[in-house]
């Protein structure tokens, strides 16, 4: 599966956010506050286009989460046919991937390595393994560290140093080990710094 492989800093120059959560992001966010390349710093634009403002909140949610385009596409198709708010089911499905609840249980320090962690198996859904990052979690679902991710160095610093606080819709058990999907997130129980409306302006053209 194809995933972003790129200069992580400049796409979040690009979007003027931290888009993949690692520490040199933020350091090139506070030394260089200002697009990448020969222009950046003194480039001026007017009022950006409609359309521009909607493609970079696409970006942030799809880079954030890590899907491609094809994906991406696919969940926002799902989550209009659905009842309800078409943003916020799509947040919720992104919310609600594999390898997103073991980084917002704190297992991981980032979504790439929670990627990482379920694609090489270290990870149960309910007793069962699942190596597939984009598996949805259900509301009860249990997800668990499996003994040789528990002995890993990194995985052990993320749990008792980077001590991430989980979000209201997840319950930690097991000293960090264990997690539990108590139930679907609402939008208010998600961080994540985009105004899915634009996304869903920009889809429905």
């Amino acid at each position: 599966m194809s995933r972003y492989t790129g200069p992580r800093a400049r796409v979040s120059r690009r979007l003027g956010t931290n888009i993949f959560g690692t520490k040199g992001e933020i350091v090139a966010l506070d030394k260089r506050p200002y697009p990448p390349g020969e222009h950046g710093r003194t480039r001026r634009r007017g009022n950006p286009s409609e359309y521009l403002l909607q493609l970079q909140e696409k970006q942030k949610a799809r880079l954030s989460y890590g899907l491609t385009e094809k994906q991406f596409r696919r969940i926002y198709d799902e989550a209009n046919r659905r009842q309800g708010v078409t943003g916020e089911n799509m947040l919720q499905y992104l919310e609600l991937r594999l390898d997103n609840v073991v980084y917002r249980a704190g297992m991981a320090a980032t979504r790439p390595q929670a990627r990482q962690l379920v694609n090489h198996g270290h990870v149960d859904v309910n007793g069962s393994r699942v190596d597939i990052p984009s598996y949805r979690c259900r509301k009860g679902d249990v997800v668990t560290l499996r003994d040789k991710a528990r002995k890993m160095v990194v995985v052990q610093w993320n749990i008792d140093v980077l001590d991430r606080q989980a979000p209201a819709w997840m319950d930690i058990a097991d000293g960090g080990h264990e997690a539990t999907v108590r139930e679907v997130p609402i939008r208010e129980q998600i961080d994540v710094p985009v105004r899915e409306q634009l996304i869903v302006e920009l889809y429905s053209k």
